[in-house]
């Protein structure tokens, strides 16, 4: 493996441990995960767990820094993740009545976590 191929590598682990982290994080705090990683044709959301009425779509990032993470969450992976958003919705329409939110949680190293709920709107 060339040190392309190993960077990748990295960084993939680092986003599986990412995720990993932040779903013991939600379940600790009364979410309910319901798929991990799901993959659309638009897309991956990270995360989908609820918790009472609401249904959170959550982005996990990992970066050096929380503020580099919370950054990295630009208006571009929003929108694919809100299309993704809506085949999931419509592939489970048993949570079309939840409130729908999105959540970015951001890791940094070694282990720092915060959750942003509510981290933008999906607009009309």
């Amino acid at each position: 493996m060339g040190p392309v191929q190993n960077q990748k590598k990295r960084t993939y682990d680092k986003g599986l441990w990412a995720e990993g982290l932040a779903s013991v994080y939600l379940t600790l705090r009364g979410y309910r995960i319901l798929a991990r990683r799901y993959k659309t044709p638009h897309g991956e959301i990270d995360l989908i767990a609820t918790r009472g009425d609401v249904l959170a779509i959550i982005e996990v990032k990992a970066r050096g820094t929380v503020e580099r993470a919370l950054e990295s969450v630009d208006l571009r992976t929003q929108r694919r993740i809100v299309s993704a958003t809506l085949i999931f919705l419509a592939e489970h329409p048993e949570y079309a009545g939840r409130v729908i939110r999105f959540d970015v949680i951001a890791v940094e190293s070694p282990v720092k976590i915060v959750h942003l709920d509510n981290a933008w709107d999906a607009g009309p």
